[in-house]
């Protein structure tokens, strides 16, 4: 039986960083402070899996918990699988991580780390963050929530008016990072993407992962920007552009501008094909420790009325666009909300 005091530990692995999170019984946050670490995926499996578990360490010890109370984990991670629990090749992993089994792996080391069998619910990181932000949008109504959470890589998914997100047949229900962009609408070229694909998956138009080629190219327009002249590496050069966005630097500007646009243009495709009730937007632009609500709210504006034409009337009378409340915490407390949900439901 589960009690007050239980709690549901959730684990986010990004491709760069990974989060910790939890719940209550009850579903309330255990802390509004995720605990993070490097995902070293470039260590290989061994060394992600250990990252996860020293994560639960650390958030257990950050607030004052024991292995005791913890009643069932869940990992987001990106897909997609070949199988429940099983990785496919995933765009922003490593090749190496191709029929890896999570799962089995993850499981395992939570059974040593607290000395007895630990539940473990696994799934995407976009559909895990959705289930958090659905909860908490729908403020206890009725309601279809699309969640879209640019990152290192684009997080995307449908959760229905019961609160669960839409795996599909073969687990691939919304992965729609990887449909492509209207680069006709975007003007703009065929960006590569690590899923493998050439038609230009929207991912890299809305996220870290493209950053570096469309800072390559907006540069051209800016020659005697101090980004233009800098020797760091692209990546480099690319993650500072979030920070200078937000002491308003014209160039960072007119990135996230056409990030917003092209993340609009995809929220209308999938708002004709599933027609939620909400449309909330994720990831690192929302989150609002690293970015200005000046910075947020211009970015919902482009974003919204860059959808709002493509849209049927009706829609755009009743769709709502909101930013993520949530931000970084989405995933790992989606993870740990399904934890809970399943215990519940077995």
């Amino acid at each position: 039986m589960i009690s007050s005091q239980d709690v549901f530990i959730g684990s986010d692995s990004g491709a760069t960083t990974s989060k910790t999170g939890g719940v209550w019984a009850d579903g309330s946050m255990v802390s509004m402070k995720l605990l993070q670490s490097d995902t070293n995926a470039q260590k290989g499996t061994a060394a992600v899996v250990h990252g996860w578990v020293q994560g639960v360490v650390g958030f257990l010890a950050q607030n004052k918990l024991t292995w005791d109370q913890v009643r069932g984990v869940g990992l987001a991670i990106p897909g997609p699988y070949q199988r429940y629990g099983v990785l496919g090749r995933t765009a922003n992993l490593p090749a190496s991580f191709d029929g890896w089994n999570f799962h089995a792996d993850y499981g395992r080391a939570l059974s040593e780390a607290a000395g007895r069998a630990i539940p473990l619910s696994v799934g995407n990181d976009g559909k895990f963050g959705g289930v958090a932000e659905a909860k908490l949008v729908r403020a206890g109504k009725k309601a279809s929530v699309l969640l879209l959470a640019p990152g290192s890589g684009l997080g995307c998914a449908y959760i229905d008016t019961n609160g669960l997100p839409l795996d599909g047949e073969t687990l691939s229900g919304m992965e729609a990072a990887h449909m492509p962009a209207p680069l006709h609408l975007l003007g703009m070229r065929p960006f590569p993407c690590g899923c493998g694909r050439t038609w230009g998956c929207i991912e890299s138009y809305t996220t870290l992962s493209g950053l570096p080629h469309l800072l390559e190219e907006v540069l051209k327009r800016h020659p005697g920007h101090a980004l233009a002249r800098s020797e760091h590496p692209p990546r480099e050069k690319a993650m500072s552009l979030r920070g200078l966005a937000q002491k308003e630097d014209p160039l960072a500007m007119e990135i996230f501008e056409f990030q917003a646009r092209a993340l609009g243009l995809h929220a209308a495709s999938l708002c004709l094909a599933l027609d939620p009730g909400f449309v909330v937007v994720g990831g690192g632009l929302m989150d609002h420790e690293s970015t200005t609500a000046k910075f947020r709210d211009r970015y919902i504006s482009v974003l919204r009325e860059t959808a709002m034409p493509y849209l049927w009337p009706g829609q755009r009378a009743t769709i709502k666009f909101a930013a993520s409340e949530l931000g970084e915490l989405s995933q790992a407390i989606g993870a740990a909300l399904v934890a809970l949900y399943t215990s519940k439901a077995g």
